[in-house]
């Protein structure tokens, strides 16, 4: 799909003004309740129909569906993320009313490393096209370790544990003993010190990391149009603040959520590698959008259906 510079600055507009309506507004620290989180959620995914109906009107049904394609793949793995969130926000316990907080600038660094990534993949993808191999291995091998890890119980059994690189920054920087409100930096006993809000969002930025690691071959194996997949994932990203307190409860019913998104990803890393395959010569079908839209959804509708069926069973009576 062809796109002007000037469809990509006007979009690129559009959604700095809507984050920092969405920054406004959650300004001030405050409990989010179900009936906050539930309307903004529900606004957030209004939006992304209207744009991907936009699309389907003005550009056709290929860029449509690519666009729903990929929106539902990243905000599938955005819900599985929310896991990792609930973990961190648990290990360093973080007030109930900073947490919006926390969530807003882990949204703003995935979208920034998101279109680090997006650009990379697009170049990679434009002068290597055995990368398609690189990216569908890829996948399949995270379809697997989602299975094994999903077998070992999943995020149930797991407690965050701060990488190498976050624990050289705090003896080197030091960190308060408690929160002073929304400060990251402070003074204690004549040295400048890091508060455990600063210590937060580091450990959500450096996760944000190795989460794109997985999204942007996801999505590039539904569509290479660079514009589908920054804005899919955008629109993804900025729900996911609402989201996590819409659902925070809801999580632990999703059990076989891992199971759903490892078909998914195998599904796509099948489906890239016959993408290489054709671009290399080799005779063998492809798989249409509108089949692999389809099934998505199909994947999603059962895991989810399957888990609260799962879970009311395990429910005492």
């Amino acid at each position: 799909m062809n796109v002007s510079l000037s469809v990509w600055l006007l979009t690129v507009a559009a959604l700095c003004v809507l984050v920092a309506a969405d920054f406004f507004i959650g300004r001030k620290p405050h409990d989010v309740s179900l009936r906050e989180a539930g309307i903004w959620t529900a606004v957030w995914v209004v939006l992304a129909c209207l744009f991907g109906v936009g699309l389907l009107v003005f550009r056709g049904g290929g860029p449509g569906g690519e666009f729903f394609a990929g929106y539902l793949t990243e905000k599938s793995l955005s819900v599985d993320n929310l896991f990792v969130f609930v973990l961190i926000m648990a290990k360093f316990a973080v007030p109930s009313q900073y947490q919006q907080r926390v969530l807003m600038v882990g949204v703003l660094v995935a979208l920034v490393l998101r279109a680090v990534f997006i650009a990379a993949g697009a170049a990679m993808i434009s002068a290597f096209s055995w990368v398609f191999y690189l990216f569908g291995a890829f996948l399949i091998w995270t379809a697997w370790k989602l299975i094994q890890d999903a077998r070992k119980g999943g995020h149930e059994q797991e407690e965050y544990e701060e990488n190498k690189l976050l624990k050289a920054i705090e003896r080197r920087f030091g960190v308060a003993d408690r929160y002073h409100g929304t400060r990251l930096w402070v003074e204690e006993n004549g040295k400048r010190v890091m508060t455990p809000m600063l210590v937060v969002m580091l450990a959500i930025g450096f996760t944000d990391i190795l989460f794109a690691l997985d999204s942007i071959p996801a999505i590039f194996g539904l569509t290479q149009d660079p514009y589908i997949v920054f804005t899919a994932n955008a629109f993804a990203l900025m729900g996911l603040r609402q989201l996590y307190f819409l659902i925070g409860g809801l999580l632990k019913k999703l059990v076989h959520l891992s199971y759903g998104l490892s078909v998914i990803l195998g599904f796509i890393g099948v489906k890239l590698v016959l993408h290489a395959l054709h671009e290399s010569g080799v005779h063998v079908p492809e798989i249409g959008i509108p089949f692999s839209l389809g099934f998505i959804v199909l994947v999603l509708a059962v895991t989810t259906a399957t888990s609260l069926w799962a879970t009311r069973r395990q429910e005492p009576a």
